[in-house]
């Protein structure tokens, strides 16, 4: 009862013999982990040896020819996107098309009011054809010396005149209908019926999307070896996976960035896939040689540059930073070491650059080892 009362007055003195027994019990873990886990953790020595010899699994191979394979994120865009204007001034009549419809080049877009352009061009007709007979009659007269070479060539100037006039009233009368230069749909479309436009107003955006331009940049570290016309894909943010050709590389890099624009041209003839998305195109580069190697054997040295470590020929062990070129499923291809190595793929953990080890390669005996070293 004094106990149960002394606690009560000092409740921390329960606190801290929780305390206490929390520290035996994670003690004794710890004790018992480095009791049973010290067989696991210790690493192997070769049978005889001096215990400064270790014993590495290792794995000889030959760096393969392969194409590197660049990622560049971008967006797509129309081939080509023009401003449409109008030629001529009049009064919209007609609109044929609406927004966002595909169309073919030559259809109508839009359609002016005639007003008295039928009449003009009539008009232009008939002075062409007067001053076509002035001509022809006059040519006759010359002949029999009534008619001056001056007044000969003031009826021809006349004549080339009214062919100009002619030649504006049937441009003039074309305008009035405004078609699309291009296959492909209309963006945006500026003005509406009873709108009022003069030559050179702006009255819709027409875009080519039978032919998507995926846009990117690309590293200068990563140019080499991309070509135009060659083949590449790009993943669009829908899921499309797409493939096209290059059909431009920057020659000159951007100043600010230090980046090459390049742009995959693909082919979009059913308007499946839409524009202005965001996209990752996988392009072709140079050809390297490269190692195929699990990724589990990559490694850190003291200076955080990633690499694999090697046994060389006397038996060192040697560390070489690597690139990861690609990678897929069953590994990655690095650059960075030897065409030929003898890559060290069980503890090298274990083992520091220069130290010495004995290489043993994959044997039912080592496998054993090499669970240890796990």
């Amino acid at each position: 009862m004094g106990l149960k009362k002394e606690i009560a007055q000092r409740p921390w003195l329960l606190a801290l013999g929780a305390f206490v027994l929390v520290a035996m019990w994670m003690l004794s873990g710890i004790s018992r982990q480095r009791e049973f886990g010290s067989e696991y953790a210790q690493p192997v020595f070769a049978p005889g040896s001096d215990s400064e010899i270790m014993r590495v699994q290792v794995q000889f191979q030959h760096a393969e020819p392969i194409t590197r394979q660049i990622n560049v994120y971008g967006q797509t865009a129309p081939a080509r996107t023009v401003e449409i204007n109008a030629e001529t001034e009049g009064r919209i009549e007609a609109v044929d098309v609406r927004r966002g419809v595909r169309v073919t080049e030559g259809e109508v877009i839009l359609r002016l009011d005639l007003r008295d352009r039928q009449a003009r061009l009539a008009q232009a007709r008939a002075s062409v054809r007067e001053h076509r007979t002035a001509f022809q009659a006059q040519t006759k007269l010359q002949q029999e010396g009534y008619v001056s070479e001056t007044e000969i060539a003031g009826t021809i100037a006349k004549l080339e005149t009214a062919k100009t006039e002619l030649v504006r009233a049937k441009l003039d009368l074309e305008h009035m209908v405004i078609r699309a230069p291009f296959n492909g749909a209309l963006q945006e479309r500026l003005v509406e019926v009873g709108d009022f436009v003069r030559a050179g107003d702006e009255v819709a955006t027409f875009v080519d999307n039978t032919t998507i331009i995926v846009t990117g940049s690309v590293a200068e570290q990563e140019v080499d070896g991309i070509a135009i016309g060659d083949k590449a894909t790009a993943k669009l943010i829908t899921g499309q996976t797409v493939a096209g050709h290059i059909r431009y590389l920057a020659p000159v890099a951007n100043q600010q960035t230090r980046t090459f624009a390049v742009e995959l041209e693909i082919a979009n003839s059913d308007g499946s896939l839409p524009a202005g998305v965001t996209a990752e195109m996988n392009l072709p580069g140079a050809q390297v040689l490269a190692h195929k190697i699990s990724p589990s054997l990559l490694t850190l040295d003291l200076e955080g540059n990633l690499g694999i470590k090697i046994v060389n020929d006397n038996g060192l062990v040697e560390f070489h930073p690597v690139v990861i070129t690609q990678s897929d499923t069953n590994g990655v291809w690095v650059t960075g070491l030897p065409e030929s190595a003898t890559v060290i793929v069980v503890g090298q953990g274990y083992v520091v650059p220069g130290q010495l080890v004995e290489a043993v390669y994959p044997t039912a005996e080592t496998t054993v080892a090499a669970e240890n070293l796990h």
